[in-house]
């Protein structure tokens, strides 16, 4: 758990401290004051517990950032050796130069390097009192070092010739391998020992560092690999050990606090750090006990209030800044919300992250910490002209490395989040819309909201008010989406709390049809914020609930979600296995065989195999006509089968057909659970048709050909294991609940539909007719494509292989089942159909581009004209 962490929840353990500035007067113009306080200032009550020593998030991506480069000099110098080598020869070039001017042999620069930079930097860290620092420096040294030492090793062991040589320098006329380990034990040192500004011998240090590497790179002692690799590992062991020991704080505590509340214009009596202690079952406002000394100086602040309240507590959960109550003495209570510069890289990060991630999120360019804080006001002092109920920002300072936000204290109110829910009346729902929607009128959109921006107070008559709060990620002149998105989170958020009908009834009072039809698309998890999320996946129904109730409020709306994630886990796993797949093909394929046997192929064959693959689009057009709720067009339902031909270029074997039927069903006004039913009886027909061909064609046959082998004792030995190990997962009571709960809904799916469907004998037969043209056409298809190299593979043979080999291959989550497929039909035709690897692989080949690579710009000429006619 990150410090921070530790120290909002040990609450009750924490220390305070009391600053006493009435001690010595202050000098006009000083820094950190103002010139018109130059009398002796009142003491001030300050209750905090400072962090001596923080984790810096940029540093662990400085980390990061130095393995990577890292890793990427080595990739260089492997496959841009010529280039590297040029550099570094233009480089030594210099050399005979350097040679008439340097008296210093390079072998004693190094040691006056490796020796007198370590001792002057720690000497200055010595005197300076600053005896952790000292510690980290020499484990950042003696970490660079040993990683030199690991890296020369490894890669002298385990290192390909090439990578070898590209680390190397030609030494009287040996190639030499050399990562100079003082340049990473001297960079860890420098690292860890701070900015180079802030001390002399660091900043000396630097440029004496430099002077050596230019003198070693010339006089070639080292490559330019070898340099730039150190120079990194160097970077990564004082990161590594600045963030795995903390670095001093540079955050406001203190005086230094107190004077950038000062500056802001504000003389507080008492300043009280505010923390969540929900967790310690406490109640919100409760606070940490104190000691005697700290007992009395809080008698100096006679008269003022110390609890936090609610809305500040809410301040720390939803913003995760330190935030103060602060005191004044006849002056109302007011909230310092602190920006700590050690923090945004995290906001930073997250931000990019999801701009990259989800469309229509538009990137920040907010950087630096006085951005950061400007930003967040320039969207409080918007929303405070928009008219919306928000507290006022009163003040803007800096302070040390954090910048501090005054603002009004919500007196009264309480975050939504602990509002009960017999609390929350028609009024408080509506006056929620309405707040957002005055904000929505002048250009804002709020992008977060949550049950902690959301405030519930009351007016001096006693009606209930909504205060928005929370806008520091927000938008100025926002886009269309962005405020779509708002409503999006907020009717979620409602819903969590009062149900899906009366978040929709509320929604339906402020919002027109219009707004309510075009949130059904957007209401999906990832467009919700964090918290929001975390509370969906506790409520799953949620989700679905406020769907139906768009259904029932507009039925003709479209609520088919859109596509709002430009990548996900499965994208980059997807991706990954793709490549993989591709690989493994291309690196075990022998070109020159192919290339004979393609010769030697009869072309006709091929135009069969493409129209039997054309065929199957037609039976599974069947199949879906026949279970389908509605009356569907045969030639529409045709073109969609192909469009998933098109689909399949980016999602997994089975999945596009599927995807793209629901959505004509939805389309066509089927309700989303129905469209599903009918979808999953579709997927479960196909099974039952394949398992009842691979029956039909042995005994038609007459002859079981491979599948006589298939129940062999190794297969039978891998059935047993397999049954004992689903066994004994069942007998585990949280597995059986969940494997319940993933197979319950589809059964309450499948089975009304089922029920209606076999009242009606006739769509049956048509739907599982429909899937022997489909699965028949495919197999026909395999075996025309083993024909037109001359194999003549009985048709039984032929059914297995393929049935098996393209399920096995469609279990991997890549494109069209793409290589997975392709590696188990050439595997399934030479290991059980006796077909020689030399045929099989362009066999196969010669299926799969009849069957889905020149299937896909049919599919996307199918795919356009359905959208036309507003089928998909």
């Amino acid at each position: 758990m990150p410090p921070e962490s530790q120290q909002h929840r040990a609450v009750h353990d924490v220390g305070s401290f009391y600053a006493e500035t009435s001690a010595t007067p202050t000098l006009p113009g000083a820094p950190g004051t103002d010139a018109e306080h130059d009398d002796t200032l009142a003491p001030v009550l300050v209750v905090d517990t400072p962090m001596v020593r923080v984790r810096q998030p940029r540093d662990l991506v400085n980390v990061v950032v130095a393995g990577v480069g890292a890793i990427l000099v080595l990739v260089l110098a492997v496959y841009a050796h010529a280039t590297t080598e040029g550099v570094q020869a233009d480089v030594q070039n210099f050399g005979s130069v350097l040679a008439q001017v340097l008296f210093v042999p390079v072998a004693l620069l190094e040691a006056l390097i490796m020796l007198g930079v370590p001792v002057a930097v720690l000497t200055e860290i010595a005197i300076r009192r600053q005896g952790r620092q000292v510690v980290e420096c020499i484990a950042a040294l003696v970490t660079g070092l040993t990683l030199a030492a690991l890296a020369t090793w490894a890669i002298a062991t385990w290192g390909s010739d090439e990578l070898q040589i590209g680390m190397s320098v030609p030494i009287r006329g040996v190639y030499t391998l050399t990562i100079p380990g003082f340049i990473a034990g001297v960079g860890g040192l420098l690292t860890a020992s701070g900015p180079r500004m802030r001390r002399r011998t660091v900043r000396l240090s630097w440029n004496l560092l430099w002077v050596s590497l230019t003198v070693v790179l010339v006089t070639g002692q080292v490559s330019l690999s070898g340099v730039l690799f150190a120079l990194l590992l160097g970077r990564l062991a004082g990161m590594l050990v600045r963030y795995v020991s903390g670095v001093r704080s540079e955050r406001a505590y203190g005086q230094d606090l107190l004077d950038g509340v000062r500056r802001a214009g504000f003389e507080p009596t008492a300043l009280i750090r505010v923390r969540d202690v929900a967790d310690d079952d406490e109640p919100v406002d409760a606070y940490d006990r104190v000691s005697d000394e700290e007992a009395s100086a809080r008698a100096l602040a006679e008269g003022t209030e110390l609890a936090p309240g609610p809305s500040s507590v809410a301040i720390t959960r939803y913003s995760d800044n330190r935030v103060y109550a602060l005191s004044q003495d006849g002056g109302p209570r007011l909230d310092v919300v602190v920006l700590d510069g050690d923090r945004q890289v995290i906001g930073v990060l997250t931000r990019l992250w999801r701009s990259l991630r989800l469309r229509g999120i538009d990137g920040r360019s907010a950087i630096s910490l006085r951005a950061v804080a400007e930003r967040a006001a320039l969207l409080a002092y918007a929303a405070q002209s928009a008219g919306v109920r928000s507290p006022r920002l009163l003040g803007l300072a800096e302070a040390d490395d954090s910048m501090l936000l005054i603002q009004e204290h919500a007196v009264g109110t309480m975050p939504l989040r602990d509002v009960p829910t017999e609390k929350i009346t028609d009024k408080v729902l509506r006056d929620a819309w309405r707040q957002l929607e005055i904000a929505h009128a002048a250009g804002l959109a709020h992008r977060q909201l949550t049950a902690d921006v959301l405030l519930l107070g009351s007016s001096e008559s006693g009606e209930p008010e909504v205060w928005l709060t929370g806008w520091e990620s927000g938008d100025v002149a926002s886009s269309t989406l962005a405020r779509r998105m708002d409503l999006t989170q907020l009717i979620a958020l409602l819903a969590l709390r009062v149900g899906a009908e009366r978040a929709m009834a509320s929604a339906a009072e402020v919002l027109s049809d219009t707004d309510i039809e075009a949130l059904g698309p957007l209401l999906q998890v990832v467009a919700l914020p964090t918290s929001t999320r975390e509370e969906v996946r506790k409520h799953k129904e949620v989700i679905t609930d406020l769907r139906q109730a768009f259904v029932d409020r507009l039925p003709e709306a479209d609520v088919q979600p859109v596509s709002l994630v430009r990548f996900g886990a499965r994208t980059i796993i997807t991706l990954v296995l793709s490549v993989v797949a591709v690989f493994v093909v291309l690196t075990t394929i022998n070109f020159e065989e192919i290339k004979e046997a393609l010769l030697d192929a009869q072309p006709w064959w091929a135009l069969v195999a493409f129209a039997l693959g054309v065929v199957t689009w037609v039976g599974s057009a069947v199949t879906f006509v026949a279970f389908a709720p509605v009356r569907l067009s045969v030639f529409r339902a045709t073109a969609v089968q192909a469009a998933a031909s098109f689909v399949a270029l980016a999602a997994p074997a089975g999945l596009g057909p599927a995807a793209l039927n629901l959505r004509m069903l939805t389309k066509r006004g089927v309700s989303t659970s129905l469209a599903l039913a009918t979808v999953a009886l579709v997927q479960v027909s196909q099974f039952v048709v394949t398992v009842l061909l691979l029956v039909g064609l042995s005994v038609a046959t007459g002859d079981g050909g491979v599948l006589r082998s298939l129940p062999s004792t190794t297969m039978l030995a891998a059935f047993a294991i397999a049954a004992l190990v689903v066994a004994s997962a069942f007998m585990v009571p949280w597995v059986r609940r969940w494997v319940i709960s993933k197979l319950e809904p589809m059964y309450r799916q499948v089975w009304p539909r089922l029920s209606e469907m076999l009242g009606q004998p006739w769509r049956i037969a048509l739907g599982f007719a429909g899937n022997i043209v489909m699965t028949m056409g495919y197999v026909l298809a395999f075996d025309a494509a083993l024909a037109a190299f001359g194999q003549d593979v009985a048709l039984v043979d032929v059914a297995v292989v393929y049935l098996v080999g393209n399920t096995a291959g469609a279990l991997v989550p890549t494109p069209g089942g793409l290589g997975a497929i392709e590696f188990a039909l050439i595997t399934g035709l030479t290991a059980t159909a006796g077909v020689p690897a030399s045929i099989a692989t362009p066999a196969v080949a010669l299926f799969r581009v009849v069957t889905y690579w020149a299937r896909i710009p049919i599919g996307w000429v199918a795919m356009r004209y359905l959208q036309r006619k507003g089928d998909l």
